[in-house]
């Protein structure tokens, strides 16, 4: 991942009216583990990774990643939240900073995404005033497609990419409501 420009790393959490969003700690590991293995979460990202990969890949003590968050439910981490200078996995993206959301299954349909991703762009806005935010997703995946609308992304182009149709949206804090 690349760094978030003049963005120091990291915040102090973001607290929303039910959440809490911080960096990764060590205590985090067993629900990062279960979110990226989750057959659900991965149906439109190529699938869940398997568990016994995931126990060896992910360290006991998190490395720093400006720009992932873990969100946090009355002490329980219920997803993440990437918002990170696109890496080159995505020509259209390419130098903006990309937002991107994993939840729990249980978490889903409480409205914790849309919460949590709309303080995300808030603080980003506050740190670089004016600065378009990109994301990506599949069209099949309608849940992340709402969520695209509700937090005020507007579709810039669909594409072929991975066997399926992609969704690619900008948001602007100009034009956003936020």
């Amino acid at each position: 991942m690349s760094e978030l420009g003049p963005i120091a790393w990291p915040p102090a959490p973001i607290k929303t009216e039910r959440l809490v969003l911080r960096e990764p700690e060590a205590r985090d590991r067993a629900a990062v583990i279960e979110l990226l293995a989750s057959p659900e979460v991965g149906t439109y990202l190529g699938g869940p990774r398997p568990r016994d990969e995931l126990e060896h890949a992910i360290p006991g003590t998190p490395s720093r990643r400006p720009g992932l968050f873990v969100v946090d439910l009355d002490g329980a981490v219920i997803g993440r939240i990437t918002l990170t200078k696109d890496t080159g996995h995505l020509r259209q993206a390419a130098g903006r900073a990309e937002l991107g959301y994993l939840f729990l299954p249980q978490a889903w349909g409480h409205g914790y995404a849309a919460e949590a991703c709309a303080a995300v762009l808030d603080w980003f806005t506050r740190a670089l005033p004016g600065e378009p935010v990109v994301l990506a997703t599949q069209t099949a995946n309608l849940r992340s497609m709402r969520l695209a609308a509700k937090l005020g992304f507007i579709e810039v182009e669909r594409y072929e990419a991975y066997g399926a149709e992609q969704w690619f949206g900008m948001w602007s804090p100009v034009t956003s409501s936020g």
